[in-house]
């Protein structure tokens, strides 16, 4: 995810942290200062870094699960509305899922347990003194644990709520179709919970409901998306006409080709037909804009991955994720067309079932 860095590995994973999560520890801060000075400030940042710490537990409740079933993480990021782990994909069967989605509210319910056992308090009226005694922090930290564990079991997908929905559905309809019915009532609980923060003045709530409206719609779109790739190949998808440059090329003449044809991206190629790299419409407005109107396309083009005529349609989509496009190429690396979001965005919509 951009806007985020590492600050090391757990469990196999990678842990980040989103720039926009320091904005959150700042307006905690800030928030705090004028009520009780330094010390209020201050008290307030560890509460939440131990809160968020939590919601780390609770991201790898999920990871963990989803290793039992050969499902990788490869990492997990904090954000300000909460964290993200990022797994390879979701498990398929509908157990499976559930248990993935359930593992994470889990680990807050025995969080919860475990202070409480080791003398949280439950005095509402010590819990609302922030501040106070230890047992009243650690207090506060457990009521937000259940919180969150109640919470995220709300039928909001792609919340964990919204995942057994999801599965559940699975059990009775099609996974496409099921998505897409969690996916509807995930938008209902976004527009409900837009509702609670305005009315409530909760800017975080605002900020959950433009997650799960959007994070659910963009799901939904891929689960059908990789239904309909199921039994398709590379070879149905890739641009079989285009045109290519060569790395001695200036940028000038790549923009010359930009205007002329309907091309967005330009296969590299070597005087041998073989893919030297790839030229993007990004990379070249870059070098324009710039004024390196004879820089060698060599020195703006990128590495892409490399796919055969055979290679199933469901890869394409996972390599495209980090890449702007992908050479198909014969045995011998030659250059026969190449594949772009776009192009497959088309595919998809030309075979998707309605």
């Amino acid at each position: 995810m951009s806007w985020s860095f590492s600050i090391g590995r757990l469990f196999g994973s990678e842990l980040r942290v989103h720039a926009t999560f320091f904005l959150l520890l700042a307006w905690v801060a800030a928030a705090a200062w004028p009520q009780g000075g330094a010390v209020a400030a201050l008290q307030n940042v560890v509460f939440v870094l131990a809160l968020f710490a939590c919601v780390v537990a609770h991201e790898f409740g999920h990871a963990l699960t989803a290793r039992r079933y050969g499902i990788k993480t490869p990492d997990i990021t904090l954000l300000p509305i909460g964290g993200m782990a990022r797994l390879e994909r979701m498990p398929e069967k509908p157990a499976q899922e559930i248990l993935v989605a359930l593992a994470g509210p889990a680990v807050n319910i025995v969080i919860w347990a475990v202070l409480i056992t080791f003398g949280a308090s439950t005095d509402l009226e010590e819990l609302a003194n922030f501040g106070g005694s230890p047992g009243a922090f650690l207090g506060q930290l457990a009521a937000v644990n259940l919180f969150l564990a109640l919470f995220n079991l709300l039928p909001a997908f792609p919340m964990d709520g919204g995942r057994v929905l999801r599965a559940l559905l699975a059990t009775r309809m099609d996974r496409v179709h099921a998505t897409r019915a969690a996916a509807n009532a995930g938008q209902v609980m976004a527009f409900l919970f837009a509702f609670w923060g305005l009315a409530s003045g909760n800017f975080m709530l605002l900020l959950i409901a433009l997650f799960v409206y959007f994070a659910g719609q963009a799901e939904s779109q891929d689960v059908t998306s990789r239904a309909v790739a199921s039994g398709l190949m590379a070879r149905d998808a890739m641009i079989t006409s285009f045109e290519s440059l060569r790395p001695e090329d200036p940028l000038h003449v790549a923009a010359q080709t930009l205007i002329r044809t309907t091309q967005h991206e330009f296969p590299v190629l070597d005087p041998e037909g073989k893919l030297a790299g790839f030229l993007t419409r990004t990379a070249l407005f870059q070098g324009m804009a710039e004024g390196h109107n004879t820089l060698p396309v060599g020195d703006a083009m990128e590495d892409v991955p490399q796919v055969t005529l055979g290679t199933p349609l469901s890869q394409v989509l996972d390599a495209l994720a980090d890449a702007p496009a992908l050479a198909v190429t014969d045995p011998g690396g030659h250059v026969l067309g190449y594949i772009t979001r776009e192009n497959v965005g088309e595919l998809m919509v030309l075979r998707s079932p309605r």
